[in-house]
Formats: C-alpha cells, structure tokens, sequence
C-alpha cells in the first residue's frame, strides 16, 4: 500500500541517508567523482550531515520514545488483528492492562505528555503498522490542560478516525473520555465540552464509539476522588485503573 509504504519511508529516512553518506555518497560508477575529494572535506562533510539529521529527529516531539515502543513491540514480537490502546501517559502508566485481560492480545503504545495532533504524527509505527482489529484512544487530556481548542482537537481525532478507516474500513475504533483529575479540576468545564464533543461525534460516525470514564471516577457530590489518583492528583493509582478494568471489560 502506498500509505504504508511512505510512512516506512518516513520512519528510516534518516538513517538511510547518514548510511549513504557513510558508503561514500553512493556506489559504483557514481562514487568514483568523490575518489579524489580531500578526507578532511569528506569527514566534515558527514559531521555536518549527522548533525543535520540529529537535529531533524529532534524537532519531531516524541520520536525517539516512539521508536523505543516499537523497539520493544517488535523485541516481545505481535500479531495482526489484536487491540491497541494509545494515547497519552494514563494509558502508557497503565502497568495493569495486559494481565487484566489475559485472553486478548493486547498492545499499549500510549506515550506520555502526548496531545492528539502527536498521535496523529505517530500513527503509523503506534497503530496502523500493528494492523489492529480494534483501538481504544486516550487523547485530550494534556491538549486542553495546554490550552488547546477542542475543535482542534477534534480536528486532529477526526483525521485519525478518517485515516484508520481508510485502511481498515471494519476497524472498531473507541475514544476514551477525559478522566477528572484533581489538580487539573479547575479546567473542569473544558474537559466537560471534550467529553460532550467526543460523545457526539462517536455517535456520528459510523464505527466509532465513546467510552466514559468520568462517571466512575467521581463522587456522589460530582467532585473527583482523590484516592483514585497517586500523589500527583493527576495520574490514577491501582484502585483507579482497577476501575477503569471494570469498565473496559464490557468492551471483551
């Protein structure tokens, strides 16, 4: 597929091109016009050019933990049609959920610190390489703590969904609501609109289904419950994602 093909492109751009530098700027005939060049001029020329490339990868957020998840998934090895859950830290932190789910073959790529538009840079080497069956998002969270409008937000799930669809048209494809984090409660309201925003475009779109995880996480009064949360209030602690296992078993 050409998607495929171009994104496999992307992932070893880099390292392809520092590997021609290195192989005397190509092979054969062609490398002969280099065979009187200064080595000084040569050397120089391929630290500039690693610099170059070091400071390319570096400019792309989350590159290289995203390409120790795929050094790891691939080290354990996978098969096709399994789940995939991603997203940010709450799913990366998430220690619990493959043994929570014995029976499945379950993939964590979450990333931490990520928004919605990083999985959307991401997406091949954290989701379509695996070729998935099913894919549960955490996206949102950090994007409205950083001030991002739930419209671009959900632009950047849109072309998620859209592309994930495109590839696999019978792809199930959950996203999960924004949790209520004691120490970012003061932003309540926005996370509120996310989570009306996802609910509603979940039920517009054909293949597409909301999760809600707030409910579960609050209390009678509506306000979060701290105990729920390790001691930074933000991220959930065991009895946090014990509940989380709860809800998500209805989706097995």
């Amino acid at each position: 597929m050409q998607t495929e093909s171009m994104e496999q492109h992307w992932i070893s751009s880099d390292m392809y091109v520092f590997g021609q530098l290195l192989n005397g700027f190509g092979s054969g005939e062609k490398s002969t016009k280099f065979e009187n060049m200064n080595k000084q001029l040569i050397l120089l020329l391929l630290v500039v050019g690693l610099i170059q490339l070091t400071a390319f990868s570096q400019t792309v957020p989350f590159e290289q933990e995203v390409r120790h998840i795929s050094a790891r998934i691939d080290s354990l090895g996978w098969e096709k049609g399994g789940t995939v859950f991603t997203g940010s830290s709450t799913i990366r932190m998430w220690k619990s959920l493959e043994p929570s789910f014995p029976n499945e073959n379950i993939l964590n790529t979450g990333f931490g610190g990520s928004k919605a538009s990083d999985l959307e840079t991401h997406l091949f080497p954290l989701v379509i390489r695996l070729q998935p069956s099913r894919v549960f998002i955490y996206e949102g969270d950090n994007d409205i703590w950083a001030g991002v409008e739930v419209a671009d937000i959900m632009t950047s799930l849109d072309n998620i969904v859209n592309r994930l669809q495109l590839i696999d048209p019978t792809m199930e494809i959950y996203l999960i609501g924004a949790k209520p984090s004691p120490s970012r409660w003061e932003k309540k309201a926005n996370y509120e609109v996310l989570n009306q925003k996802l609910k509603e475009y979940s039920l517009s779109k054909e293949g597409v289904e909301f999760i809600d995880t707030w409910a579960a996480l609050i209390d009678a009064e509506g306000n979060p419950r701290p105990e729920l949360f390790l001691e930074d209030q933000l991220h959930l602690n065991e009895n946090g994602y014990e509940l989380w296992t709860r809800i998500f078993k209805s989706y097995f």
